[in-house]
């Protein structure tokens, strides 16, 4: 169970990315219903005192690395990646992999995670920015530019900005369950669960479009999944030729119809299996897949899981926890 959040920040350090962290963890929700625990919060440095910002403040932090020695989660704030990293640091990311806590990095703080040595022969995303340097300096480590977090046994690694936010919300979601991660995005006003991109678990949200009309047909057909929809039908929906909604549909979604709705149907199938108890039956049913065989091809497909072990991994928590 996730209880206690160490965040280890180094001179130099990016105050917005570290304070997606501080976001999530370090404030008590225990009172605003939905399970919220209030977690033990720590900053902590190698030289307790004030510690430079990137921006140019400073921040007076007084723990040392101590703090991480029993945290359930390290998590490794971004920095200057020309800036030497103390090898206290490291030890203190070696000894909370070791004994099998988190270790989370956020943005540049992938760095200190592979110099390290963590990150050897796993899969791990930073910033776009830095991601052609990481995998440069640290040719042992296989980097994903292309995703907002990556999970890799108990490594969890992100991109810059809001996909801090995300890969916190990731974990929260897979320790105490999909309706504690739900509360506290609630409160952040920010949506609960974004794609992840790593290679078990890949959420694709709605995607906006740019005219009214195909904002409306969406919303219809995410509230009618279990219907089966043609081109032709759809079009009419909206006054337009096939030909011509083929080619609006895809240009605004990025997919054609059928793949967007099997896209949608998966992630109603996670929503179920997160937060119901419908066996493997009804959710295909629910989520508009109708049979087993197909809920489980297309969760193969995207998610390279099986439902059941997806339940598992998002629910398990949850119910010892109940």
């Amino acid at each position: 169970m996730l209880k206690s959040v160490a965040v280890i920040v180094v001179p130099n350090f990016s105050i917005f990315e570290f304070a997606t962290a501080c976001e999530v963890f370090g404030i008590d929700r225990s009172e605003r219903g939905g399970n919220v625990p209030a977690f033990d919060f720590r900053v902590c440095t190698p030289e307790p005192g004030d510690v430079r910002l990137k921006s140019g403040l400073s921040m007076n932090v007084p723990l040392g690395l101590e703090a991480t020695s029993d945290a359930d989660l390290v998590i490794m704030a971004p920095y200057g990646r020309d800036n030497d990293v103390p090898e206290s640091v490291m030890e203190a990311l070696r000894a909370a992999d070791a004994r099998g806590a988190w270790v989370m990095s956020i943005c540049s703080g992938a760095f200190a995670l592979a110099r390290a040595g963590l990150l050897n022969g796993r899969r791990c995303t930073t910033h776009w920015h830095y991601s052609h340097e990481l995998a440069s300096r640290y040719p042992d480590v296989q980097v994903d530019e292309n995703v907002l977090y990556v999970q890799d046994g108990n490594i969890i690694s992100s991109a810059g900005t809001a996909a801090g936010i995300d890969a916190c919300l990731h974990l929260v979601r897979v320790e105490l369950g999909a309706n504690v991660a739900a509360t506290i995005a609630r409160d952040m006003v920010v949506p609960p669960h974004r794609d992840g991109g790593q290679a078990q678990f890949i959420d694709r949200p709605m995607p906006t479009c740019g005219s009214a009309p195909m904002e409306e047909l969406l919303r219809w057909m995410v509230q009618n999944l279990e219907q089966e929809h043609t081109v032709v039908e759809l079009a009419s929906r909206v006054h337009m030729s096939a030909r011509t909604f083929a080619r609006r549909f895809r240009s605004e979604t990025g997919a054609t119809p059928a793949a967007w709705l099997n896209s949608q149907r998966v992630l109603r199938a996670q929503e179920l299996l997160e937060s119901t108890d419908l066996n493997i039956d009804e959710v295909a049913r629910e989520s508009g897949f109708g049979h087993p065989v197909l809920l489980r091809h297309h969760f193969a497909k995207v998610l390279d899981t099986s439902p059941q072990s997806y339940r598992r991994a998002f629910r398990g928590q949850l119910v010892a926890a109940g």
